[in-house]
């Protein structure tokens, strides 16, 4: 009981800072962390997106596509799809911000985003249009544009194609293989101001950061190097890991993994805690909750899904990351006073057996 009330007041003073403990006992075990496991995306970068810039792919074959053109359709795309995760909302953003008015396309069908895809579709009377990661769209043909894409991705942007998809009846030439590139929608995230002192405050308290991303490896690890983040140079693409076993030699070698999916995260954390580490998972989305359920510890970000704050342990309130090293630091400061007052009551009970004696 006595171990309890220490833990209620630990959870009192971390309310003050605006962080919801949900697990009374994993103030002990964040305490013991030596790896922690992060999304890019409102963890290192703030949680919203914008839209910086809208480019036409060289490989468009539509002569009638410009970039006006190219708004209209994602005015008429973004507004049928359904989905309303954090990039759709900044491309929705984006077009009333611009005052983009939609064209007078008819909708047959879409399909939404998932993480398994990593890309959503719409069906136009007047053509099928797909919108998503580049490698996942283009698959084997990616080569044919990957350089148009490296030069944002280098500095830290993510981006996305859209492109059209099915054979053209009109015999214009337009698509190459089913797939034609139309543009690429460039995001960007701001890096939250107090990412590196964060992490650097991790780096001085031993804990490793691996940062888990659904997004584009070379972008995450650009981010990740600005934020600070040590290792960050060193990144791998998810899909390229096939079995358990590439996951598990990974995570000794990569500080960041792009283009993972949720049962990916999920083996992620479980090949840490195998190597004996003691594994933290933060996440804003139901594609974390996996990963957070295995973990020893799960963090959300209450800005993200509803379903992913109630699967966590904690939960930041503000969905401010650079509450962690305090979160950590009332831990530690938790299991160091119990170590020595353990430590004062064993001297104390030797000495009263010597007496005795």
């Amino acid at each position: 009981r006595g171990l309890g009330d220490v833990y209620k007041r630990q959870v009192v003073k971390l309310a003050k800072k605006k962080t919801l403990v949900q697990d009374l006992y994993c103030i002990e075990t964040l305490s013991r962390v030596d790896t922690l496991c992060l999304d890019k995306t409102g963890t290192i970068t703030e949680p919203g997106m914008q839209v910086t810039e809208l480019v036409i792919s060289g490989r468009c074959g539509d002569a009638e596509m410009d970039k006006r053109a190219f708004a209209h359709l994602l005015a008429d795309y973004s507004s049928v799809i359904e989905d309303n995760n954090a990039t759709m909302e900044a491309i929705r953003v984006y077009v009333a911000k611009n005052e983009i008015e939609k064209g007078s396309r008819t909708l047959l069908k879409t399909q939404p985003f998932t993480s398994a895809n990593k890309y959503s579709k719409v069906s136009f009377v007047e053509g099928d249009y797909m919108l998503g990661a580049p490698e996942f769209i283009m698959k084997d043909r990616y080569d044919e544009i990957s350089e148009e894409i490296e030069e944002y991705q280098s500095k830290g942007y993510r981006v996305l194609l859209m492109a059209e998809s099915g054979e053209d009846s009109s015999g214009s030439g337009r698509t190459f293989g089913g797939i034609s590139p139309i543009g690429y929608i460039v995001l960007s995230n701001p890096i939250r101001e107090n990412a590196e002192s964060t992490f650097t405050y991790f780096k001085e308290q031993g804990v490793a950061i691996k940062v888990i991303s659904g997004d584009n490896p070379a972008t995450v690890s650009e981010v990740a190097k600005r934020a600070g983040i040590d290792g960050a140079e060193n990144y791998v693409d998810a899909s390229t890991l096939a079995s358990e076993k590439d996951i598990t030699e990974a995570v000794d070698k990569y500080t960041v993994f792009g283009r993972v999916t949720p049962k990916q995260k999920q083996l992620i954390v479980r090949a840490l805690q195998k190597q004996k580490h003691t594994v933290a998972m933060t996440g804003d989305g139901v594609n974390d909750i996996l990963a957070m359920k295995d973990a020893d510890c799960s963090i959300a970000m209450a800005s993200g899904s509803e379903a992913a704050a109630q699967a966590a342990q904690t939960v930041l309130l503000d969905s401010d990351f650079g509450r962690m090293p305090y979160v950590v630091f009332e831990g530690r400061q938790v299991v160091n006073n119990i170590q020595r007052s353990a430590s004062l009551f064993l001297v104390k009970n030797i000495f009263l057996s010597l007496i005795h004696i």
